[in-house]
Order: C-alpha cells, then structure tokens, then sequence
C-alpha cells in the first residue's frame, strides 16, 4: 500500500434524494449523507465526522436511525447489487455491527428501512417490480417474514413501525396503506382500504393506534386502528408582503435542472413528474414529523405547517406556518422559497426543527420562536450556509488567502474558507457557470458562464463583475501561477489575457477537438492543454507556438498536470490509463484497473500524486509512481469527480464532484518524505470595498449617530414623562389599595364567625356517622364468623375425599411395579438365548479365518520364490541399460556445453532484441497514427483505381475503334498536312501580338503611374487652396468685428464728449469729466490692444493647428484612394498576366496534340522515319528564337527546362514591377493577394506531356 494518506476533513453538501436524510443522534449533533459518506455535524462546535461508505458503493438509497441512537442503518447498491450496512454510532470511530447482503428474495434496492421500538428487529422495503416488504431479526441475519406489499408497480414511499409495538408495522405508497401484524411467522394485513385511494406520500404515529398520513394532493388523514377519524385539507394562503403565490405549480418548480441521479425517494421524483402534467394546484406532503403537542408536515413549496391536539376532541388545528425565507443573493430571491421540503425531523428535546429540501438545502429554526411570531408566519434560518444544488463545474484556490472558489450547473459563484469552514461569498446569476479561478491574491476571479466570460472582484459582501469578454460557453479557464495572466478556453481555442491591460495577448490554435483541461508550468512561461481529440500540447506563450505534441486518438483526454520541475506531463483519459508524457512521446502509462480517471494533481513537492475517478473515489499514491496497484483508495462522493486541486502548501486537498458537494481532506506522507511548509506570511485578513459603498457607509453612520443623539433627547423626555404619570398612578393606586384592605378585613371578621358555626355543626355529624359506624361493624362480625363455620366444615369433608384418593393411587402403583417386574424378567431370557446362538455362531467364523490364514502363507511362500528369479533376471538387463546410458550421458555433457554456449549468445541477442522491441514499440506507437491516415488514403486510392481501371476499360474499346479508323484517316493525311503548316504560320503572329500586348501593358502602366501622380499634386493645390480660403475668410470676419467694435467705441467717445461740452462753463468739473475719459478710453484702449494682441496670437495657433489637422486628414484620404486605386489597378494586372499565361498554355497543349495526332498519321502511312512524338519540335516563342524553322525539335528536357526559366524570368519581372510600386510613396499593396502559382501549371503541363 502507499504510504501517502488522505483524511477527510470537511464536506459542503447535501445528498437530498436519500431516503429519511436527516436525524437527531444528540441535541447538538446531527446525522446527514454528503457524497458517499454520512456526516455526524455539531451545530455548536461545528465539527463534522466521517462514516464512510462501502467499498466500490454507487451511493446511498435510504437511511434509518433506531429509537435508541445506537445503530444506523444504511441502504446502498454495491456493484449492482443492495447491502444494508448497519453502523454502531456509540463507538469511536462508528464500526460495522452487521451487514446484510445474501438474500434468498428478488431484489434490486431498499428504498426504505425502520428500526423497532426495541432497536432489535428492521423492517425493509423493496423497489419495484419486487416490492417485498421484509421483517428481519438483523443481528443475527435472519429474515423473520417476508411479503408482497404491491402487485400492479405502484410505488412504496414509506414504512415504519409502531413506536410502542415491535409488531405492527405501516406502509404507505401510491393507493397503498396498509397496516400488518407480524404473528406466527408472517405479515398479516389487519386493516381494509375504503373509499377513493389516494397516492400517500408520508405518514407518521402520533400516538401507539393513531397514524397521520399526508398525499399529492394536500389532504391529511388521521387514522385509528386502521379506521379515517379525520380529514383535513391544507390551503394555499395569499402571498403575504414578501413571498409570492405558493399554489401556482408552474412557478413552484425550479428553474435550475437538476442532474439525473436514480432517486430512492420515488416520492419526490415521480410526484413531480406526475404534478407537471396536471393542472391541480395543490399543496403536496413530502415530510411529516410528530412531537408532544401534535405534528408537523410540508405543505407545499417553502412551507411547513405545525398542527396541535385539541383538548376537547381527538383532532387536530393548523396552529403555526413557517416558511423558507427569501434569498438576497440570488438572482430571483422569490425561487429560495420554491424548493419541495423532503425531511423533517425535531430535536430529542424538541426545541429545534431541521428540514431538508430538493435542492440540497438545509434549515433550521428554534419552537419557542415559532410561539412568539403570533399571527404572521415564522421563517427558517441556513442551518450551516447555502449549499450547492447541482453539478459542481468549477474549483480554484489561491494563496494569499485560505478560499475556495467553486460554481455550479445550479447558476451560483460561492467563496468558501477552509480554515473557518465557513462560506464567505454567494451569488447566483442568470447563466450557468462552467468554470472558475482565483486569482493568487484571492481579491479577483475569472468565471466562464453560458454567455460571455467575466472578470470579477471580490468585495467585502459582494462578487462584483467588471470586465466582461465575449467568449461563450467556456468551459475551462485558469490564471496564472504569478497571476499576471489568465487563458479562457473558447471550444477548441485558448485565449490568453493579461490581468493588468485586459487585453487579449494571444489565441492558441492547433485542438481539432474541444479542449478539456489548460495547466500552467511553474514559471508560466508555458501552457499545458490536453483535449477529447487526444492531443496533449505545450505551448510557449513567448512564440504562440507548440513546442511538443502528444497525440494519442483513441484517448479522450479529462484532465491534465505538469511536474514541479516542469518536465513531465501527467495526463489521464478516456482508456484507463494515467500517462507520464516527456518530449512528445510517453514515457509510461499506468493502469487504472477498469475505472476512468476524470482528474489529476501532484503536490508543488513532487512527492504526493492524486487522482480522482468516475466512480467518485480518489486514490493517493506516491511519486515516482509505482508499476504495481500500490494506491489508497477513499472513498468520496456519489458521482463523478469533475475538479482536484490542493492548496499552495499542500496541506490540505479539494475535491468537487456531479453530486454537488465539495470535500477537504488533510494530506500528509507517512514516511515524512512531504515536509510539511511553513508559511513565511500568514494568511491576507485584506479585503476590496468600494468607495461608494465607504462612502454609502460613512454618511449612514453619520445619520445613524444624530439619529441616536435625537432618540436619546426623546428617551429622555418620555422618561420624565412616564415619571411623572406613574407617581400619579401609584398615589391613586395606594388609595384604592388601602380602601379594599379596609373592606377585606370586615369581610374577614364576618367568615370567621360562620367559620365557627359550622365548625361546631360539622362535630355534631361525625359523632353520629361513628356511632352507626360501630354498629354496622358488629353486625358483619357476626355474619362473617357464621360464613366461616360453614366453610370449614366444607373443608374437613374435602380432606377426607382427598386421603381416599391417595389409598387408590398407591394400591394402583403397587400393580403397576408387579407387571413391569414380570415382564422385565421374561425379556432378559429371551435376550440371553439370542446371545448363546450369536456367540456359537462366532465361534464357527474364527475356525474358518484360522484356515484361510494357512493356505494364504503357503501361496505367499510359493509367490515370493518366484519373485526373486524375476528380480535376478531384471537386475542382470538394468546393469547393462546404465552402463549404455552413462556412456550417452557423456556424449550429452558435451553436447550441453556446446548449447550453453549457444544459449548465452542466445541471450544477449535476446536483450538487444527487447531493447529493438521497446524502440519500435515506441515508434509503431507513432506509426499507427500513420497507418490509420495511411488507411484512409488507401481507400480513396482504391475507388481511384476502380474509376482508372474503368475508364481503362472505355479507352481500350476506343482504341479498337480508333484502329478502324486510321485506316480512313490515312486518306485525310495530305489535307492535315495543308493544315499543319497553316497553324504553323498562325502561331507564329500570336505569338507576336502577346509580346506587342505585353508592351502596350508597360506603356499603360507608366501612363497610369504618370496620371496618379498629376491628381495627387492636384488634390494636394485644391486641399491647400481651400484651406487658404478658409483662413482669408476668417480673417475677413474678424476685421468686420474690429471695424464694428470700433465704429461703436467711436459713437460712445462722441457722446461722452458732447456730454463734456455742455460744462464748458465749469473749469473744474470739465477738467474730471476729461480725465473721467482719458481714464475710459485710453488706458482701456491700451488694455484692449494687449488683450486683443494675446487673443490674436491664439487665433492665430489655432487656426494653424486646424490647418495642419485638415491637410493631415486629406492626405490621410488620399492614402487610402490611392491605395484602393492601385489595389485595383495591380489585382487587374495580375489578373490579366494570368489569363495571358493560361492562353500560351493552351496554344502549347494545342501545338502538342495536333502535332502528335500528325505523327501517328506519318507513321501509319510510313513515311516518315519513326520519329516518337516528343522528338517533334514545339514552336518556341518568337521573342527568345524568331529564326529558328518549325521543323527543327529540341529535346523534351531542354524544352521544359526552356519554359521554366521563361516563366521564371516573368515571376522576376512582375516582382521588380511590385518593388517599384512599394517604393510610390502611400502605395501599400494587399498582403493577401499572391500571384497563382506556376508551378502547378508547369505540372499540368508536364503530367500532359507525359
């Protein structure tokens, strides 16, 4: 076994669709299933401990607790097949009592369970089609009775027993309710069904004859000895001011999905099913719970109703509601109180009240507040924190802080600590969540939801979006080691982003498959990625590039990890195997025995390796990793393992799985290889907060402080208020008081007198009730002594008859010993008469022994002579046999020398072959890849070969007719001759006129570059034009202004002085009023001319700038005119070099065939000298040989090496042509567009050739 070991700490979850899911074992202490353990959880000390499942269980069904809180029960399907485990709770670590797992019944799971009274006897129910009830004395395994509870597949929801009766015993299901009695071996129905049967949900005993049974349909029935005494039906109440209406169906059920898990609790899952199609809008009994003053039950979504015993009647009266509270964290708060309640269980001392519902939730609320909310309804409270309802997707951790981060199918981002073992965030969002990460700080996470990628923080009280990326459906996203990155798989892409810019740095391309897990290198200089189309890369972020591949496609990869020293990958998948990947290649693959690994994680240490499974077990195990099944095995939750992580000083590891709880585990190797690491800084108390929200909470506590000092002020007010009207109350009350005291006394003199009459009257009547008390007494003495004399009489006679009968008996026994003596005596003569003919008997049989014995020695005697003849004979033949044999083996030591010789060379040929068979294992490893692309193109080669072999065939056939026909064609040779040398001569101007065309295209190009160039300076005259237009304008407008403000100063100056004017008289006030405008006008004109200067200047920078601004966007638009003219310009000439070619090409394969077909008629008619048909000459193009004859022939190989330096030659010309255009300044040709390529016309040409 490993020495690495793994102890479950904590789990966060709930498994609701176990049957019966929660119990009381303590007032502190409750019992619930998470994953495939059960949890024993104080709810004051909040510490949990482990029960863990069985071996290689697919999870728990139901549970049960006895009435003694010693023994749980645990039903569970154990490689398809049930087990009841039952568990003694009172030890320390709780062990296996008993376990019950042979049955001589059909039986595929226990979907219910309950203990006795007495904790010594279980009942169990089957699922259907069986449906057998069984009664078992489970300590010593022992099935009691056994029968049939339903014969038409109607579900069972419930049994139980009568809690002061061992055998009576209750089931209820869909139309079943049935009580039976376990007498003389069997279970006998002791009631009769009545009326309408109804579909019974849950059921419970309120007293030791009377049952309180809940259906679908909202109605409660109390039963008595199997009889209804009384019906009720719960109403669906108007909404109050917080909650919505609860009876509408459609808006009762949950909008999240939950994953498919094959529930033991038919009751939730089919009612569901069957409240979907109907239009009912009734309240359903999922949960009934008795206590001392009545019953609780479920009545409808978020609801619980209490019922208390009237004291007249033996019935009973809704007496409180209690509701799920709404959520403000999630995205509709009204859905919190929208879950079914399943379970519902009261403490032993009845003082709290735990209920369990359908989305794995569970609450708690204290009865004495249930007492004191009068009127309104009571509101449960989390028992721990909000818990996760569905499959969990995503799982991170950080280091600075102690935190999970997990989300859900259930829409929901939580924030969990692992320290405290507490929840710190929650919120719940629109979209589903398919991953998560945390940043190293703990401050930021990145969440990849159904719609868009976000990037949040992390407040003080709230997970708070601020970057949002258009990535949809990621499924898989991870920040960095150093936290300054972060890459986000968008289907088979890895976007990476930086954390500081938010911007996207790179896009990692090269999956055909989606990608299924990203991991990060130590010092994130790589990324690790591994996909469903078996491919395992590692990619630089430097380059964008992959730098090793590992591609395996018969693997669908799950998860993937990388070594602390970065040099191996660890990566596990769809074959069941764990894979160690180094250089591309696989260095090692170690099997997982028949599961599939879903996840993998090695320590930051190297050391510790853990891998979680389908089945949802992990195993630990040390590295290097072992090649035998060296693992420990734990068993961990009730669905796949989707997520495995361990914190930053590996401690501590986490798991999350499809059964939507979350588990941490204490890790450490008992060898003390994994030193434990000391934390240099302890944990970040740091939090984000906003400053609004600071702000927000600055000023409330302003207002709240001068609200305080207000409050205090009218305290204090109508305290002295209050004074003063209770003294008046007290000196009023004092009065009154002393008034009644008076009157109480003449009351109390008044009942003492009567006090003493009737003291005096009630003596008088016990004196006279003992006198005839006596008397009475004497005359029953005297009656009685009669009674007895006549009795005794009758018991003297009685003893006389008694001595009689004794007298008779002895006489009778006396008899009886003479017969039995007699006939002793006559059988042991008959026996010893039957002995002397035995022993003479015996005596005859002796003799004849004694001479069978004679004549057996004298045969041995005669047998044993003959013996030794034989065995003379045999040793004289074996002596000479050795002496031949030791002569061979001789020759054989020789000979085995020799072969020894050979085996040792043998030997080392063998180990070089093993070490050739490991090299070429690796390499056929690669090859198959090879082989199976190989395969494919084998098979499109061989439906190529069958269409060849075909048209083969058609040729063959025209080959005959063409044979029929040379000889017709042999009269049209002279005709085709004509012909030939006319073709000849029209080639040749062809040829010509593409080289005339070809120079035409030369002098248009130049033209339109000459043109270009023209309307560039023209554009640039009529821009600048404009520009200087605009500018006199503006001045011009200016100038008007001045000549306006001028003209205007001027009337103003005229009116001042014709004011003057008028104290022509007055020296002295003349004299101010010159001044008064002296100071006016001019040092204010000189004010106006600074001014005017400054404004001037700044007009004048302005207008420049905007100069500059618009001949830089002018020149900006003939940029891009010129670029989309020449773009124009250079795709029409390329496309027209194309075309041209394309036509040489044509005129060529022309020349050729008619070339060919004249050959053929030659050389049928014989007049030629066999010249083959690529010894004719092509034509070569009149611009590299114009006097060369049409009859001369180049060689085929000089020929085709001619055509490629021409077309060489041309590719040469047509870039310097591009260079040229590059060097036009604004010109800025497309990248995208290339030339096509000649060489696959060069290779059409040839393959014609051929």
């Amino acid at each position: 076994m490993s020495t690495v070991v793994a102890q479950s700490l904590h789990v966060f979850g709930l498994r609701s669709h176990v049957a019966n899911n929660i119990f009381f074992f303590d007032e502190q202490i409750i019992i619930f299933p998470s994953g495939n353990h059960c949890v024993k959880y104080n709810v004051d000390q909040k510490w949990q401990k482990f029960i863990p499942g069985s071996d290689k269980s697919q999870g728990m069904l139901a549970l049960s607790i006895s009435p003694n809180r010693r023994y749980l029960a645990i039903s569970e399907t154990v490689q398809e097949k049930p087990v009841i485990t039952i568990y003694e709770l009172s030890s320390i670590p709780c062990r296996k009592r008993k376990i019950l797992n042979n049955f001589d019944f059909p039986v595929q799971r226990f979907i219910s369970m309950a203990f006795s009274p007495d904790s010594k006897y279980l009942l169990t129910q089957t699922s259907p089609p069986e449906s057998n009830l069984v009664y078992w004395l489970w300590e010593k395994q022992k099935v009691m009775a056994i029968i049939r509870t339903d014969s038409q597949n109607n579900a069972v929801y419930q049994v139980s027993f009568n809690p002061q009766d061992n055998t009576q015993v209750c089931v209820t299901g869909n139309g079943i309710f049935k009580l039976l009695r376990f007498a003389e071996g069997t279970l006998k129905q002791t009631n009769i069904q009545r009326g309408e049967t109804q579909n019974y949900l849950a059921h419970t005993w309120v007293s030791d004859d009377k049952i309180i049974v809940g259906t679908d349909t909202g109605r409660l029935f109390l039963f008595e000895s199997g009889d209804q005494r009384w019906e009720t039906s719960i109403m669906v109440k108007e909404p109050t001011s917080e909650t919505k209406n609860l009876g509408k169906i459609q808006e009762s059920e949950s909008l999240i999905e939950f994953p498919t898990i094959s529930s033991p609790v038919p009751s939730y899952d089919q009612v569901m099913l069957a409240r979907s199609h109907s239009q009912l809008a009734m309240p359903q009994v999922f949960a009934t719970a008795a206590y001392s003053k009545g019953f609780a039950c479920s009545a409808g979504p978020g609801r619980v109703l209490l019922f208390e015993k009237m004291e007249e009647k033996d019935f009973y009266r809704e007496s409180r509601e209690i509701r799920i509270p709404l959520d403000p964290q999630s995205n509709e708060p009204s859905q919190s109180d929208k879950q079914d309640i399943l379970c519902l269980c009261f403490s032993p001392s009845e003082e709290t009240l735990i209920a369990s519902t359908s989305k794995n939730q569970l609450y708690s609320i204290t009865m004495s507040l249930t007492e004191i909310s009068k009127g309104e309804p009571a509101h449960f409270e989390y028992l721990m924190y909000p818990l996760h309802s569905a499959s969990i997707t995503g799982l991170a951790t950080c280091i600075r802080k102690p935190l999970i981060a997990t989300c859900s199918l259930d829409r929901s981002v939580r924030i969990w600590n692992y320290e405290s073992n507490t929840l710190e965030l929650f919120k719940e969002y629109q979209e589903e969540a398919y991953t998560i990460s945390l940043h190293p700080s703990g401050h930021f996470i990145v969440v990849g939801f159904a719609d868009k990628l976000r990037l949040m923080n992390l407040l003080i009280d709230d997970i708070r979006s601020f970057k949002e990326y258009s990535v949809r459906g990621c499924r898989e996203c991870s920040f960095s080691n150093g936290g300054h990155l972060f890459a986000a798989v968008n289907g088979n892409v890895i976007h990476v982003f930086t954390t500081t810019s938010l911007e996207n740095i790179s896009n990692l391309k090269g999956h055909t498959g989606k990608v299924r897990s990203i991991a990060w290198n130590p010092d994130d200089s790589k990324l690790v990625s591994c996909g469903t189309d078996g491919a395992v890369y590692e990619w630089s972020l430097s380059s964008g590039k992959r730098e090793t591949e590992c591609v395996l496609k018969s693997c669908s990869y799950n998860c993937v990890t990388v070594s602390p020293d970065a040099k191996i990958i660890f990566a596990v998948g769809s074959d069941q195997t764990l894979k160690e990947i180094a250089d591309s290649s696989v260095l090692r693959e170690i099997s997982a025995f028949d599961v599939v690994y879903t996840a993998v994680v090695i320590s930051h240490s190297g050391r510790m390796m853990f891998v979680g499974t389908s089945v949802g077990t992990i195993r630990a195990m040390k590295y290097p990793l072992p090649l035998q099944k060296e693992f420990n095995e734990y068993q961990a939750h009730a669905g796949a393992i989707t997520k495995m992580l361990l914190t930053f000083d590996d401690q501590f590891l986490l798991t999350v799985a499809e059964d939507g709880c979350l588990f941490t585990w204490k890790v450490f190797d008992k060898d003390g290889r994994g030193i434990k690491r000391e934390r240099e800084v302890g944990f970040a108390e740091e939090v984000l907060v906003t400053k609004t929200d600071m702000e927000e909470k600055a000023q409330i506590m302003l207002e709240l402080k001068t609200r305080v000092e207000e409050l205090k002020m009218e305290n204090e007010y109508q305290l002295r208020l209050k004074d003063m009207n209770y003294s008046e109350k007290i000196k009023e009350l004092t009065d009154k008081f002393l008034q009644e005291m008076e009157s109480l006394k003449t009351k109390n003199q008044v009942l003492r007198t009567e006090k003493e009459k009737q003291d005096v009257s009630h003596q008088e009547r016990i004196e006279d009730l003992l006198d005839k008390q006596s008397r009475e007494l004497q005359d029953l003495e005297c009656c009685n002594n009669q009674k007895l004399l006549l009795e005794y009489e009758k018991y003297q006679e009685l003893q006389l008859k008694s001595q009689r009968m004794q007298e008779e008996y002895e006489k009778q026994l006396r008899d009886n010993d003479e017969t039995k003596s007699q006939a002793l005596e006559e059988l042991t003569e008959f026996y010893e008469a039957k002995l002397q003919e035995k022993t003479t008997l015996l005596e005859e049989a002796q003799e004849d022994v004694r001479q069978q014995l004679r004549e057996f020695e004298e045969t041995k005697k005669q047998i044993e002579e003959d013996e030794d003849r034989e065995i003379q004979d045999i040793k004289t033949k074996y002596e000479k046999k050795l002496q031949d044999e030791k002569e061979s083996n001789l020759r054989l030591k020789g000979e085995t020398g020799i072969i020894r010789k050979k085996f040792s060379s043998l030997q080392k040929e063998i180990e070089e072959r093993t070490n050739d068979i490991e090299s070429l294992k690796g390499e056929q490893v690669k090859l198959q890849g090879v082989i199976k692309s190989l395969e494919k193109d084998i098979l499109g080669l061989k439906r190529e070969i069958q269409e060849r072999d075909e048209t083969i065939q058609d040729k063959e056939k025209r080959i005959y007719d063409l044979k029929k026909k040379n000889q017709e064609l042999e009269k049209f040779k002279f005709v085709l001759d004509y012909k030939i040398k006319e073709l000849k001569k029209q080639i040749e101007p062809r040829e010509n006129e593409i080289k005339v065309t070809k120079e035409q295209i030369q002098e248009m190009e130049a033209e339109l570059e000459r043109f270009h160039k023209q309307n560039v300076q023209l554009e640039l005259n009529v821009t600048e034009l404009w520009q200087k237009l605009r500018a006199t304008n503006q001045e011009m407008h200016r100038e008007r202004q001045k000549d306006r403000n001028l003209e205007a100063l001027v009337k103003r100056f005229k009116t001042d002085l014709h004011n003057c004017v008028a104290y022509i008289q007055e020296p002295q006030l003349l004299k101010e009023k010159v001044r008064a405008l002296f100071e006016k006008y001019v040092q204010r004109a000189d004010m106006v001319e600074i001014a005017g200067l400054n404004s001037d200047l700044q007009q004048e920078y302005a207008r420049q700038r905007e100069h500059l601004e618009r001949n830089l966007a002018t020149l900006k638009k003939k940029v891009v005119k010129e670029r989309e003219l020449h773009r124009t310009d250079y795709v029409r000439i390329m496309q027209e070099n194309v075309s041209l070619i394309k036509e040489i090409n044509e005129l060529r394969r022309e020349l050729k065939f008619t070339r060919s077909q004249v050959y053929d008629l030659e050389a049928a008619l014989k007049l030629t000298k066999k010249f083959r048909p690529q010894d004719v000459p092509e034509t070569v193009s009149g611009e590299d040989m114009p006097g060369v004859a049409p009859t001369m022939r180049l060689n085929e190989q000089e020929e085709t090496g001619r055509i490629i330096e021409m077309q060489r030659l041309e590719i040469q010309r047509l870039r310097d042509q591009i260079q040229e255009q590059e060097r036009v300044p604004g010109f800025h040709p497309l990248a995208g567009i290339r030339l096509p390529s000649l060489v696959q016309s060069e290779v059409d040409f040839e393959v014609q050739t051929n």
